[in-house]
């Protein structure tokens, strides 16, 4: 069957940003130049690329860790523990994986090695303590926020593992009373968000060269700021001082207006380093600074992605090609090549929506009729991905529609499609 056509008509060209481009705000400034930035570069975990110091710094770091664990100082309220795990690589194990972990607590401490030797030993403790290396079994009692509040999702095209961020559902006043109403309820939570947590890192592989970190996804629509604000202090403490350098990138969506004069407080009290992990789109743009990173089959259907909940038990998503509508444009999408008697099955997602979209059949032979599939209809920001099937009487092609001409705004948009050949007898 021949690959699907694109049939685009060209206007002329508009800034997918909307009104005059010497009049952008601070936030479309900051979401344009995260777009486009590729000044981060995840770290290498190959000895031989090390810098002659940061060599010399893993070196002593293992002889005083050695040191503190032979003399009782690492962990002493122990029995004097000869081998020291993390996340399941044992530290001094003397392979690749434990130079992987002992390098990110170097990392997070700038190289200091009395400093990473401190904060790996506080944290190995707060492991124990804490009960981090069994919490993913833990039945925590939080279903109702599961999929919706802090989940894992998927994978980046990179291969890191996603973790999905959305604390707007506490803006219900009974649900925050329920989940944050006193001290012991925060703690439950806190020790849940850390579930998730873990659920991610335990996907990594701790090796040079493989997948050593994760992708963290802050939703902040509908966010309720100042009443999460001591829960997430907590959280963003936690994590900081006991997951060394466990976030490849951090991505903000739908951010509000006033984001713009927080980051402009913070950001002098950031590193660079720390700054070119961020990544800032506002509402609207979600699913275009999202494609960036995560393939459109596994991105979440409610942030312009084709992906469900349930596809992920069905193993790999089946990938999608992606494809930009731009500003006063129109595209037909035409799947060629169909033959009589056989089934075609579609699923379509435009980010934001916010156009008239529809689909027909046009038959191959002469003096047929076009067959109106979907008649021409708008899709809202809150539509879901379009799934359709539909079984050709006659060979021919399939139209998709859409029509993004009444629109000043640019939209990235997805499709996949699968045709079953009629069963012969």
């Amino acid at each position: 069957m021949e690959a699907p056509t694109l049939q685009q008509t060209e206007p002329a060209a508009l800034s997918p940003f909307n009104g005059d481009p010497k009049k952008k705000s601070l936030v479309t400034t900051l979401m344009e130049t995260a777009l486009r930035s590729s000044s981060f570069k995840e770290d290498s975990y190959f000895i031989s690329q090390l810098r002659d110091s940061e060599k010399k710094a893993l070196s002593e770091l293992k002889q005083k860790l050695h040191l503190s664990i032979q003399s009782n100082q690492f962990s002493p309220d122990s029995d004097k523990e000869t081998e020291i795990s993390m996340w399941g690589v044992p530290i001094l194990g003397g392979d690749d994986r434990s130079d992987v972990i002992l390098l990110k607590f170097l990392r997070a401490r700038d190289f200091r090695v009395s400093d990473a030797l401190t904060m790996l030993q506080k944290c190995y403790q707060w492991r124990k303590e804490f009960g981090a290396d069994s919490i993913v079994e833990e039945d925590l009692g939080f279903k109702e926020l599961e999929g919706v509040v802090a989940y894992m999702h998927s994978y980046d095209r990179d291969g890191h593992p996603v973790c999905y961020n959305a604390y707007g559902v506490f803006r219900d006043k009974d649900l925050y009373q329920k989940v944050f109403g006193d001290d012991e309820k925060l703690k439950k939570f806190l020790r849940w968000r850390v579930q998730v947590l873990e659920r991610g890192v335990n996907l990594l592989q701790f090796k040079p060269g493989g997948v050593n970190s994760i992708i963290q996804i802050t939703d902040l629509k509908n966010m309720p700021k100042r009443e999460l604000r001591v829960a997430s202090n907590h959280i963003l403490s936690l994590f900081q001082d006991n997951y060394p350098e466990m976030v490849a990138r951090k991505i903000f969506i739908n951010v509000p207006w006033y984001f713009s004069m927080l980051y402009s407080m913070f950001s002098p009290f950031l590193t660079q380093r720390t700054k070119s992990k961020f990544v800032i789109a506002r509402e609207g743009n979600v699913a275009e600074a999202l494609y960036k990173f995560i393939r459109p089959e596994n991105v979440p259907i409610q942030y312009g992605g084709l992906s469900r909940p349930e596809d992920l038990q069905s193993g790999p998503a089946k990938p999608a090609s992606e494809f930009t509508v731009k500003a006063g444009e129109k595209v037909n999408l035409e799947i060629e090549g169909i033959e009589g008697g056989s089934t075609i099955v579609w699923e379509i997602v435009v980010g934001g929506w916010d156009l008239n979209y529809s689909a027909e059949y046009v038959p191959s032979s002469e003096g047929s009729y076009t067959v109106a599939i979907e008649k021409p209809r708008k899709m809202v920001s809150s539509d879901e991905p379009i799934q359709n099937s539909y079984t050709a009487t006659d060979p021919g092609k399939m139209v998709l529609s859409i029509d993004n001409s009444a629109s000043k705004r640019r939209k990235v948009a997805a499709y996949r499609y699968m045709v079953r050949k009629s069963a012969t007898v």
